[in-house]
């Protein structure tokens, strides 16, 4: 059974500083890495960074944030975002020059597009005619930016926006990859319409029926994305769909062994994981 290729998520975010220079340089040095996923947003002049969240502080929920300052990620002044300490490391966020540099020649880059600077984003869904050309206007600055940015590197550019995905696909030769939620169908739509070359569901999508995932779920399923219960087997919509079109399926967000095997089985291209050791599973002897 081949291993599928091996995408180190923020860097490998389990086990080095999540969405740093350091962490993209070192996820991309081991032997087994096949591509480094990273996420873009702007900072207050509109150079693309990397980072996950929109606040560099405290969370959505109220707890830790990613780094030692507050404020609005494309609020804040490019130094200010730049000097930020990410969770402690010593490392600070990096922008996507930065990274490109960082990141080894042979392997690719997955910049996930995370946001343009705005709170008006609608992630997840099969947008209309009229809406789908208004959120065009307003991703396609910041995706300029990226592209330039980014032009120099073999790079596969995601989104769960599908207006990103349109710009991107409209201004760049890089492949696309449709990122999606439990929503299949709108997602399967998305990639379709703009012919993404990849699709990224989460896992859950995928083995939705095995217990392991957890075993002591309410039965009635809570809709929480870690509840295998509460999501339905939508395993077969995802892989018919990507060998009709001809796309790569990469799974997320990979933190288990036992999980890598079942979606090897299954005959994944890639798995997007938080640490390399989940290859051991498939019978990798690297080391952690």
């Amino acid at each position: 059974m081949p291993s599928p290729t091996l995408v180190a998520h923020r860097g490998f975010a389990g086990s080095l500083p999540q969405n740093t220079s350091c962490a993209v340089r070192r996820a991309g040095a081991r032997p087994e890495t096949g591509m480094v996923e990273v996420d873009v947003q702007p900072a207050a002049d509109g150079t693309p960074v990397v980072i996950h969240d929109s606040h560099l502080g405290t969370a959505g929920d109220g707890g830790p944030g990613l780094t030692d300052a507050e404020g609005v990620v494309w609020e804040t002044p490019l130094a200010e975002v730049t000097a930020a300490e990410v969770l402690g490391s010593g490392e600070t966020v990096p922008t996507l020059a930065a990274v490109v540099d960082a990141c080894p020649d042979d392997v690719r880059l997955n910049v996930e597009l995370k946001n343009p600077g705005t709170f008006d984003i609608r992630p997840g869904v099969d947008l209309d005619g009229d809406d789908l050309a208004a959120r065009r206007e307003t991703w396609r600055p910041f995706v300029e930016r990226v592209l330039d940015d980014g032009a120099e590197a073999d790079v596969l550019f995601s989104s769960f926006c599908e207006a990103a995905l349109a710009v991107a696909g409209d201004l760049g030769d890089h492949p696309t990859a449709a990122l999606c939620f439990t929503n299949v169908d709108d997602a399967v739509a998305v990639a379709r319409r703009h012919d993404c070359a990849a699709f990224h569901p989460p896992l859950e999508t995928l083995l939705a029926d095995d217990p392991r995932r957890d075993p002591w779920a309410d039965p009635g399923g809570s809709g929480d994305a870690g509840d295998a219960a509460g999501v339905p087997d939508t395993r077969d919509a995802v892989l018919d769909a990507a060998a009709a079109h001809g796309w790569a399926v990469n799974a997320w967000t990979v933190r288990e062994w036992h999980e890598a095997a079942r979606l090897a089985a299954l005959g994944v291209d890639g798995l997007i994981a938080d640490h390399p050791s989940v290859l051991l599973g498939l019978g990798d002897d690297s080391e952690n």
